[in-house]
């Protein structure tokens, strides 16, 4: 069928320079061009620029092809042309109405093999990369230089089927490649969470404070055991914990003072929460450790909220009982969804971070559960994992960039 329109794909390439955009699309104006869709890239000084447009009265659109060719040879870029039918068109705009995630990859260098490993599982789901880009800072050749990271974030769009079986794929390649992997819908409540729920011992602090407790009660062996176990998922939380704080019976409370006031800080922690702060997130410890060294946390980041348990002192000495309801996994949970409630978030706008088995009710519970440095069963049983880099690469997982990450507010 004749139409009087005619659509047009230009691709535009060569080395990138201030205003080609402005000077392709001046052209296009003087004909009353209608801008379908437009990209653009630039990777090392090297442009790529696709302009789909419509010419209303097809008779002008010879003359605009022309004026678009002299201008690319006066900027020095390459330019072709692809003619698009109405039937074409209209089909690739029945897309949009599929499905649309987020797939972030990220570690300390990035490898063509890890790439092609994941875009692999995308393809075999059927779903297609709309666009690729780069939101850490340029690579620096110089592997030495301290805390370099490579994080690209990929936005795909498909009728997904089985959203727990790439998931699931993801996982195994994260743990083959040494490479962390997010995949999330790409919602209203990504780049909009609100609410952060930590885990304590392994996560924000570089130890698990019972047993630096158990060493100075010469109990160190036994509770580590028991510790290991747990954190396994080997045995009861709660039963685990009662006998671990049973073993420090009769320590003197100036233990506590001393291990609270030298925490060994998690890599990247600071940077997170000074950018967390800023951005207005309201921040929580949820921890099955001691709210002894939690409040410590709290001041030092600003926390909003702790919850923890309350190990008994009696006469400067701990008794070997502690006071109130076990924080465990299952209470973990209930304390995120309560903060939730009580500051009127939505639980898709929740975060939830942790290293141990204790921690998955929360994690899955959570709009973003990340597993940290964890154990396998644990990084196997959550939908996200970081272990490559510190706990600053969660800024990633939320889609800040580097030039953001590192602003002045």
């Amino acid at each position: 069928m004749y139409t009087e329109h005619e659509i047009i794909l230009v691709n535009i390439t060569g080395e990138d320079r201030p205003g080609v955009t402005t000077a392709m699309t001046e052209v296009l104006g003087k004909y009353g061009a209608e801008i379908l869709d437009i990209g653009q890239a630039d990777i090392h000084h090297s442009l790529s620029l696709g302009i789909l447009f419509r010419i209303h009265n097809k008779k002008h659109s010879g003359d605009a092809m022309k004026d678009l060719l002299f201008k690319a040879s006066e900027m020095k870029v390459a330019i072709r042309f692809s003619w698009i039918s109405d039937e074409n068109y209209t089909n690739w705009v029945g897309l949009q109405g599929m499905g649309r995630y987020i797939v972030t990859l990220l570690a300390k260098s990035l490898t063509a093999e890890q790439v092609s490993r994941v875009t692999k599982v995308i393809a075999g789901e059927n779903l297609n990369i709309d666009s690729i880009k780069r939101i850490t800072g340029r690579i620096p050749l110089d592997k030495s230089i301290e805390n370099v990271r490579s994080c690209i974030e990929l936005s795909v769009r498909g009728d997904l089927k089985n959203k727990m079986q790439i998931q699931r794929l993801l996982v195994q390649l994260s743990a083959e490649l040494d490479v962390d992997i997010s995949f999330q819908e790409d919602n209203i409540f990504r780049r909009n969470r609100r609410l952060i729920c930590f885990d304590m011992d392994s996560t924000l602090i570089e130890t698990e404070v019972i047993d630096e407790l158990a060493d100075r009660a010469g109990v160190g062996a036994e509770v580590r055991a028991i510790t290991e176990s747990a954190m396994r998922g080997e045995i009861d939380f709660q039963e685990s914990f009662s006998k671990r704080v049973a073993l420090l019976k009769g320590l003197d409370e100036s233990v506590l003072k001393e291990i609270s006031e030298n925490l060994p800080i998690m890599d990247g922690a600071e940077k997170l929460m000074s950018v967390l702060k800023r951005c207005g997130f309201k921040i929580a410890i949820l921890s099955g450790g001691f709210t002894y060294f939690g409040d410590q946390l709290k001041k030092r980041f600003g926390v909003d909220y702790v919850y923890a348990n309350e190990l008994e002192i009696v006469n400067g000495k701990l008794t070997g009982r502690y006071i109130g309801d076990v924080v465990d996994g299952k209470r973990k949970a209930e304390l995120l969804r309560l903060i939730a409630q009580v500051e009127h978030i939505d639980l898709q706008q929740t975060i939830a971070v942790g290293d141990g088995a204790n921690d998955l009710p929360m994690i899955n519970l959570a709009g973003l559960g990340i597993a940290f440095h964890a154990k396998p069963k644990v990084k196997e049983s959550a939908n996200q994992s970081i272990s490559t880099i510190g706990l600053d690469g969660i800024l990633y997982f939320l889609g800040f960039r580097d030039i953001h990450i590192d602003e002045k507010f």
